[in-house]
């Protein structure tokens, strides 16, 4: 037998390379290269694309939405009158509360403007003012009985056309019955701009207030506490439910055909069309047990129900994702099954149940269909301190404000959105925040 030196190529080894180094191969090679970065510039393409669609999003957003955190008050030199808000000078509150303080702004503005005369001129200044004004001047003499009969410099809510006008949105070169201030108005406008009478303040009532018919007096606050009842009551149906259905499932159920068959049924209701919940939740939870309408409790479980298959699913996975050895080592050393599964499984696996749990919650949180079968469209002017209360939720008050004709509910429901996505960041973070805590590796 023959020793074969380095420089003598291996039998066979000739026609090997002589095949790869043809002109074919090189050009099935130069192809197979050109495919993949055609499939990197397609990747790279797809990831800019969605960037770009995300900015344009939140550019129009933050444009429209961004003005709605800034309100314009009118200051004006204001007499609380005691013939009007308080005649019979008994100082009682009831009667205070329901003092004509309309006719307080009317004079301050009659005041100011003493050249107007005329029913309808009157009519048209007193329309550059806000209900607001009347509301905060009850409230000051609610709160200061003491200032009835004295005369004040205050700054008071403006109506929402010039609230528009002053940022911008209304343009004052077009033509006058185009407009929803006519020049008349406009004047009085510069004229107050030109005593620095005019100025735009954080809007505290649109993170404070609840729902109203006026632009310039909606506040998200409402929306808010009705979201935070609502996925409060979400939480606490689905999260036990789902995790227990997930213990079972993944670590008591036999393997048969019955548990195949949940687990297939389970699978299709995490894509069934959310209406459909909301469809149940009338049927089931208001017209055959009454439960309420437009209440939290109700929303809270009909989101519960479309939340419970996403909440398994992530359950499942995550008990199946720790460790065989973790269960061995401890049956091994005594313990029981059901031992093992609280005492190790579950304390391991909750980081990703928490995780899938939130998330859910997250899209709960954004769903409309559902709670709209179920009456949570409903104009709701009080915030709500309770599950059983009338209320409504962030997505279906953007929904509402999205469908009102003015111009001022625009920039309002932008702004909706921008708390609502600040919500979902808030969630999302602390998702995060919990995984990474909680998280162990092996």
């Amino acid at each position: 037998m023959t020793d074969m030196t380095l420089d003598s190529p291996a039998v066979g080894a000739a026609p090997l390379a002589g095949i790869h180094m043809t002109e074919a191969a090189k050009k099935r090679l130069a192809a197979r290269y050109a495919a993949e970065r055609r499939f990197k510039a397609y990747g790279i393409a797809a990831i800019a694309f969605a960037l770009l669609s995300l900015a344009v999003l939140l550019y129009t957003i933050l444009g429209n939405g961004l003005t709605a955190f800034q309100q314009t008050y009118v200051r004006l030199d204001v007499t609380l009158t005691a013939e009007v808000l308080d005649p019979s000078g008994k100082r009682d509150m009831d009667e205070l509360r329901r003092a004509d303080y309309a006719t307080v702004v009317r004079q301050a503005l009659a005041e100011r403007f003493p050249d107007v005369k005329g029913r309808l001129e009157q009519r048209k200044l007193a329309a550059i003012m806000s209900t607001g004004a009347e509301i905060d001047l009850r409230d000051l003499v609610l709160r200061e009985p003491a200032a009835i009969g004295q005369k004040r410099s205050l700054w008071l809510l403006a109506a929402s056309d010039v609230d528009m006008f002053v940022k911008g949105y209304i343009n004052r070169e077009g033509p006058e019955d185009g407009r929803r201030l006519n020049d008349q108005q406009l004047s009085w406008i510069d004229s107050l701009k030109a005593d620095n009478a005019i100025e735009r303040r954080f809007n505290t009532r649109f993170l404070t207030g609840a729902d109203s018919r006026e632009p310039e007096l909606v506040g998200v606050w409402g929306g808010i506490v009705g979201s935070f009842l609502t996925l409060l009551v979400t939480l606490f149906v689905a999260l036990p439910l789902g995790v227990m259905a997930a213990i079972y499932l993944e670590e008591f159920a036999p393997k048969n055909r019955l548990s195949e068959i949940i687990e297939v049924n389970i699978n299709n209701l995490a894509a069934v069309p959310s209406i459909v919940y909301g469809l149940l939740g009338l049927a089931v939870f208001m017209n055959f047990l009454g439960l309420p309408r437009s209440a939290p409790i109700v929303g809270g479980l009909v989101l519960a129900l479309m939340s419970l298959p996403v909440v398994i699913i992530a359950g499942r996975a995550s008990i199946r994702a720790v460790p065989p050895s973790i269960r061995e080592a401890a049956l091994g050393l005594g313990a029981s099954k059901m031992q093992t599964v609280l005492h190790h499984v579950l304390p391991l696996a909750m980081p990703g149940i928490l995780t899938g749990t939130i998330i859910a919650m997250a899209h709960a949180l954004g769903e409309t269909a559902p709670l709209l079968m179920i009456g949570m469209v409903a104009f709701v002017v009080d915030v709500p301190t309770g599950p059983l209360q009338a209320a409504t939720v962030l997505p279906v008050q953007i929904f509402m404000w999205a469908d009102s004709a003015e111009r001022g509910f625009v920039e309002k429901t932008s702004a909706a959105i921008i708390v609502l996505l600040v919500f979902l960041l808030m969630m999302n973070a602390i998702a995060i925040f919990l995984r990474r805590k909680f998280e162990r590796r092996w």
